[in-house]
């Protein structure tokens, strides 16, 4: 249940995040002028609070993806354990008949 939560929160995060990316009215320049000192006038005064909540709601579909693979983790961790060879093994031995040799 809180998978399928999960799921949805990452997938409209993921939207909206596209969305707003797109919203934004590009300032030229690029990545060059962002890390050549004009980071702050490459978006300029204005678009502060967007570029936060860009930020922010970058973190967050990051955390979310986070726990969706821990909770995937151990779910499989779980049926991994559950799942192992009632025979002790000896099937996955190599077999001593001489098959195989050859390659």
């Amino acid at each position: 249940m809180i998978e399928s939560i999960l799921w949805v929160l990452f997938t409209l995060g993921c939207i909206l995040v596209s969305a707003v990316i797109l919203l934004q009215e590009g300032k030229g320049g690029g990545l060059a002028e962002a890390f050549g000192g004009g980071g702050a006038q490459t978006f300029g005064v204005k678009a502060e609070g967007i570029t936060k909540f860009t930020a922010y709601l970058c973190v967050g579909i990051v955390l979310i993806a986070i726990l969706i693979t821990n909770i995937r983790s151990s779910d499989s961790a779980v049926v991994v354990l559950d799942a192992e060879d009632p025979g002790g093994g000896a099937a996955s031995a190599p077999s001593e008949t001489g098959e195989g040799e050859g390659l």
